[in-house]
């Protein structure tokens, strides 16, 4: 697992040992970061169940402000700050040891430029998330959510909740859905 381009292009980063964590693949990442790169100069990146903080440190290394990460297992919390060191991005990260779900009333931005999830498969904990972020200040209708889910995960509820689906990028195993708040 590496960085893909930017200032920190080509570094190695480390993975937490286990299986608590799937790191995002090089070849989908690179695919998802060509889709997120119009969004990444200055922007602020919230990085939701951040495991080895390889999203998040994409995104900083692509032209992000700032990037927030949020994880509470203790092996990737190692991880994500031996990878922020190695890449001496540390400056811009902000590493929240915690709960998503308690972490998102934590974050105190005028407003998210990106959000991206990767929660564990088959809980439905986008579903929560997704609750939480349609009723929190700093999600606008500027603001993109990411969401990578296993291919039967089903988001019919987004408009429910105020989302508008606006990209699925599907994958051998996974997909990747984009959504924005209405209106």
């Amino acid at each position: 697992m590496r960085v893909i381009a930017g200032t920190a292009r080509s570094l190695q980063l480390k993975a937490p040992t286990g299986m608590d964590t799937r790191p995002t693949t090089d070849r989908i990442k690179e695919t998802l970061f060509n889709m997120l790169q119009p969004y990444l100069p200055d922007a602020v990146f919230i990085d939701l169940y951040s495991g080895s903080g390889g999203i998040g440190i994409e995104a900083l290394s692509r032209g992000a402000r700032h990037a927030y990460f949020v994880e509470n297992n203790k092996n990737a919390l190692a991880c994500i700050q031996d990878n922020l060191q190695h890449t001496k991005l540390v400056d811009r990260a902000t590493i929240l040891r915690q709960d998503v779900l308690s972490a998102l009333h934590g974050i105190h931005e005028r407003e998210a430029d990106v959000i991206f999830m990767d929660p564990p498969y088959e809980h439905d904990y986008e579903q929560e998330v997704l609750q939480i972020l349609s009723n929190v200040p700093y999600v606008t209708e500027h603001t993109l959510i990411v969401v990578e889910a296993s291919l039967e995960s089903d988001f019919s509820y987004l408009e429910q909740m105020g989302f508008i689906l606006t990209k699925e990028k599907r994958y051998k195993t996974n997909k990747h859905v984009f959504c924005h708040k209405a209106q």
